[in-house]
């Protein structure tokens, strides 16, 4: 399969006669979040421009041209990578969005927020988060941590660290990935106390990639 990435001019081998109307749909995807931020369609001009141009560009079938992504508000779409589906007869575009996507003004035309997602440790933070601000140090392990301050926190932290290093010399894994669970969630846990997230972590990481 040829993308994007591969080459700036990929040979791809897109079906535009399945449908009488030459088009294919064109799924769009955050190329950093992997968020779906819309769906447009394609007919071989559009598909050309936008690998020439490096801008996503669409057949509009209510003003019968082309119209590329951003073109009137400022919200281009950078691609990154182009990909044909198994039949040929569906893009996946990955890209790097400049500004909302709907026309509406949210991220998405789903009116979802473009925010990266970390699977279940997203929702750990979520629930992290909800135990600070709406539970007690009498009912919640965390609330009492968040009740005795960074310092505690952060000392936490540094004993679950040690655990791990010890459980890493000897050959229980069960106790290894316990206590590499405990470090982890004390780590959100840290970084909630902080005022930052995973996320920030992450672009930390890639960054440095």
């Amino acid at each position: 399969m040829k993308t994007y990435k591969d080459t700036k001019k990929p040979k791809m081998k897109v079906d535009f006669n399945k449908n009488k109307d030459g088009l294919v749909p064109a799924i769009i995807q955050d190329a950093s979040t992997k968020n779906v931020l819309m769906l447009g369609y394609m007919n071989q001009e559009a598909l050309d421009k936008t690998l020439n141009t490096g801008k996503v560009t669409f057949y509009s079938r209510t003003k019968k041209r082309l119209w590329t992504k951003g073109e009137e508000s400022g919200h281009f779409l950078a691609v990154k990578e182009i990909s044909e589906d198994c039949d040929q007869d569906t893009l996946l575009i990955s890209a790097t969005p400049n500004g909302p996507i709907c026309h509406k003004g949210s991220d998405t035309c789903w009116n979802k927020e473009n925010r990266a997602s970390y699977g279940f440790l997203t929702k750990l933070e979520a629930i992290i988060a909800d135990r600070q601000n709406n539970s007690t140090p009498e009912k919640s392990y965390v609330a009492s941590l968040f009740e005795k301050g960074i310092n505690k926190i952060a000392q936490k932290v540094g004993e679950e660290a040690v655990e791990v290093v010890i459980e890493a010399k000897d050959s229980d894994e069960e106790r290894f990935l316990n206590e590499g669970a405990d470090l982890l969630f004390h780590y959100l846990i840290l970084l909630r106390a902080k005022g930052v997230g995973l996320e920030d972590v992450v672009k930390v990481l890639e960054q440095r990639q």
